[in-house]
């Protein structure tokens, strides 16, 4: 397999429901791939839009990691654990499923919008205990390096714990050239959120993506790209324990 696979926007599923305009990197919900399924641990990858006053009713989940990172607008979250937030953009949203949790995600602002991303990893084990956490972070906290919001990787420091050996970096890069590495044995997925840039000779705007296996080192340059990357184990290594 190539260690460098590129997804551009367009070839991502797209549905429009009027009330959201999401795009899929990986099968999920109407849209189903064989060949699509993951990314490493990495099983669900969402890029969305919700209108003013809209969003998703209470539903359940569990045994599953998930990770919501706003990027404009704000997304208010309710859940049966009695927890109640509001994310602003730059804002990471984390969600244990574990042995089930039911909650409802719904765009705060009743004029305006609410763009994230919204991504779901496989964790090392069944029917653990379900949490919840939220945190905030400043634009300078990620500007021309990589800010790592969530992790269960030995050795990489963040204020949410998730239950897999991966972690989720975002970063704004603006004029200075940023690294990007990957060890071998792990795949990466590297996703630009807003803007352009330029890594490993290729050319990516907003929606663009590309899937990595390590060993791989790279330099990203752009004027202004908001970037996330997810570094995570391979399936075998990822699967959950039966």
């Amino acid at each position: 397999m190539d260690s460098i696979i590129t997804q551009r926007s367009g070839a991502r599923a797209y549905f429009d429901h009027g009330w959201l305009k999401t795009y899929h990197s990986f099968s999920f919900a109407d849209y189903y791939d064989p060949e699509n399924l993951h990314w490493g641990a990495l099983r669900v990858f969402n890029d969305d839009v919700v209108e003013a006053g809209e969003g998703f009713g209470t539903h359940p989940h569990r045994d599953m990691e998930i990770l919501t990172y706003v990027l404009d607008g704000e997304l208010e979250h309710r859940d049966s654990m009695g927890n109640h937030g509001v994310v602003a953009p730059g804002g990471v949203q984390y969600l244990s499923a574990g042995t089930g949790i039911t909650h409802s995600e719904f765009n705060h602002s009743k004029e305006r919008p609410v763009h994230l991303v919204q991504m779901w990893v496989m964790p090392h084990a069944k029917n653990l205990a379900p949490r919840y956490g939220q945190v905030d972070y400043t634009r300078a906290e990620r500007l021309n390096r990589w800010l790592p919001i969530a992790t269960g990787q030995r050795g990489v420091d963040s204020q949410i714990a998730i239950w897999q050996d991966a972690t989720c970096y975002v970063a704004r890069v603006e004029g200075a050239p940023l690294s990007l590495s990957l060890a071998a044995d792990r795949y990466g997925f590297l996703f630009v959120a807003s803007g352009e840039c330029e890594v490993a000779g290729e050319s990516l705007k907003a929606g663009d993506s590309l899937r990595l296996q390590g060993p791989f080192e790279a330099t990203i340059r752009s004027e202004g790209a908001e970037l996330v990357f997810w570094d995570t184990p391979s399936m075998n290594q990822a699967r959950p324990d039966r």
